[in-house]
């Protein structure tokens, strides 16, 4: 009698909520392409799945939690340490100032400040917290990385920590 296939690995509540956060900034301004999703998608559920079949439905299962709307005001509360309230705002800094959608528009546009802002106050961090995380994304964003790589590179360093 063979033993029954396991079902696929999810990643942890903590790990969804963060990439919950994460997504939450990347559609501030109401514009996040297809292809950049599938990308992120391709990355995580790869970070997290043991073979293709696994990865396949992890990837949907990470599209279908980023692609529901939650409010910041709901998320930030699930943060468990400092840490993973200082790779949020790292990564929200960075995906928000990654592009512009358009040559004549601001790096950071008034939607994805706004909500930058509101980030910050939820987070409850000291200024000078804050420009410290802002120095490290900004020295991350000056390299050759994409976005979605650090991202990837960044998610896999706090798992593994």
């Amino acid at each position: 009698m063979p033993l029954p296939t396991p079902p696929p690995p999810s990643i942890s509540p903590s790990q969804m909520n963060i990439l919950r956060i994460v997504a939450s900034m990347a559609w501030a301004d109401g514009n996040l392409a297809e292809e950049e999703v599938d990308l992120m998608l391709d990355r995580f559920s790869g970070m997290f799945a043991a073979d293709a079949p696994q990865m396949q439905s992890l990837r949907q299962e990470l599209r279908d939690y980023m692609m529901q709307n939650i409010p910041l005001e709901e998320l930030i509360p699930k943060l468990q340490t400092a840490a993973e309230k200082e790779l949020v705002l790292q990564l929200g800094y960075e995906v928000i100032s990654s592009s512009s959608r358009t040559p004549e528009e601001a790096l950071i546009n008034a939607d994805e400040a706004d909500e930058y802002q509101k980030l910050i106050t939820l987070l409850g961090f000291a200024p000078e917290t804050v420009q410290r995380i802002e120095a490290e994304a900004r020295t991350a964003l000056s390299t050759d990385e994409t976005m979605i790589d650090r991202l990837t590179r960044q998610l896999e360093v706090f798992m593994q920590g």
